[in-house]
């Protein structure tokens, strides 16, 4: 990869300022404010191992703005998460709920561990250790954990009874997310992000700005990432008459012109270890994958897949970000001049956020609802952020709504979807923040 700055937090403040642009009545400190997490928890601790053994695993929360309620965001076990990472990612979620209009604040988690190396009763001991830590942070009032990257319900319902082994007396169903549904899970949640995806791509494609690309049916799709959220997607964008051309897991990608059999991919999945090998199939890289001539890719997967060395080669006519900033701020300016649509991360993956949040007002209610209800909603959800976002789009694009850069005096051009999401997260708390007064 050529020079291009990968640091999230280089990545995320771009994103911001690029956004903050186009806000004029936004005030010196209170754009600090914004940019900054409200606190960074760092915990070291020790585990006895299966072999008796002892290993010590350092962690993180984050919390980067509570100024609608709860902070909220999952927790991620991987090898090589970092700070900073967990820091960008607690301020997309601050981000993404704004956008949603959900209220909930920014969080984000990680266990520095490789999941594939440990046990269950180690990720158990791991996870019951990891939340005792954190006992005085999260609540179902001020900081609400979620799944994430190799994390499951599993590892949820081991927080939620290590919270309320802690915390007797109380109803504290809603201090987690993401349960099973038979502890107090909601119907749906495990599907939502990538169900949620499907809704988003319906709605942005019923605004035909893409010619001949009106819906799902017929589409040809890449999705990059075979895991929760891109096995959900593509069974989703196949249901509604969606041809799945390549498919990747972490081993390489899958190809087939005529369309992916996803019954047959899972088998043989679950068979060999990886989906590259299948009969009938092209077997390529995930990098290729990207690049593959199709009319809607999704990548999700992994951070910065589409940057300054291959956005050059994408073919895609629509993009939808899965995964958190699969988009470097390089490759989403190429990607305008090309006239390649992108549905952004806080837009394209809300619908996890939104089914934990209404498994949370589920849980407060000691209620259940139907997975009818849950979806029609979820919906709902999805159509109005795009039409909000659509909406001010429209208006920068007829001059209706216009912004000057400050250090050239002229007209800013028309900004991208991303652009856009971000002014109205970035609007929405800023303007609750100021009704709310600074304190004290």
């Amino acid at each position: 990869m050529n020079n291009e700055i990968l640091d999230p937090i280089v990545i995320s403040e771009q994103q911001f300022d690029k956004a903050r642009a186009y806000i004029s009545h936004l005030q010196t400190g209170l754009i600090d404010f914004l940019k900054q997490p409200k606190h960074i928890h760092i915990v070291n601790f020790p585990i006895e191992l299966d072999d008796g053994s002892v290993q010590t695993f350092h962690s993180y929360r984050v919390v980067h703005n509570r100024v609608f309620g709860p902070g909220k965001g999952g927790i991620r076990y991987h090898p090589d998460v970092t700070q900073e990472e967990v820091v960008s990612l607690a301020k997309l979620m601050t981000w993404k709920c704004a956008l949603a209009n959900i209220p909930f604040g920014g969080a984000k988690g990680a266990v520095v561990c490789n999941t594939k190396e440990l046990s269950s009763n180690e990720l158990r001991r791991i996870t019951r250790r990891f939340t005792s830590e954190l006992r005085a942070l999260i609540g179902p009032h001020t900081d609400i954990p979620a799944p994430d990257m190799y994390t499951n319900e599993q590892t949820m319902a081991w927080i939620y009874d290590t919270y309320d082994t802690l915390n007797p007396g109380k109803n504290n169903l809603p201090v987690v997310t993401g349960k099973p549904v038979n502890l107090g899970g909601s119907y749906g949640r495990s599907e939502a992000t990538g169900q949620g995806c499907l809704y988003i791509t319906e709605r942005f494609l019923s605004k035909k700005l893409i010619p001949g690309l009106t819906k799902i049916s017929g589409a040809r799709v890449a999705i990059q990432g075979f895991g929760n959220v891109g096995s959900v997607a593509a069974h989703a964008f196949k249901e509604q008459g969606a041809i799945i051309i390549a498919l990747s897991d972490s081993g390489g990608c899958v190809y087939s012109e005529s369309g992916l059999d996803l019954e047959e991919v899972t088998a043989y999945k679950t068979e060999h270890g990886s989906m590259v090998g299948l009969p009938g199939t092209l077997s390529l890289t995930n990098e290729e994958l990207i690049e593959i001539d199709c009319d809607i890719l999704i990548p999700a997967a992994i951070s910065n897949q589409i940057h300054a060395d291959n956005v050059n080669n994408i073919k895609a006519r629509l993009i939808v970000e899965a995964a958190n900033n699969p988009t470097t701020p390089t490759a989403d300016k190429v990607l305008q001049e090309k006239g390649i649509y992108l549905i952004p991360d806080i837009m394209a993956n809300a619908g996890g956020v939104t089914v934990s949040y209404y498994e949370w007002v589920q849980n407060q209610a000691n209620e259940q609802w139907d997975l009818e209800v849950i979806n029609a909603r979820l919906k709902k959800k999805m159509y109005n952020s795009v039409d909000s976002v659509f909406k001010r789009w429209q208006a920068f694009l007829v001059c209706e709504e216009t912004a000057i850069d400050s250090e050239t005096d002229t007209q800013l051009a028309c900004p991208d979807f991303r652009t856009v999401a971000l002014i109205n997260a970035i609007e929405r708390v800023a303007n609750a923040t100021l009704i709310r007064g600074i304190w004290p």
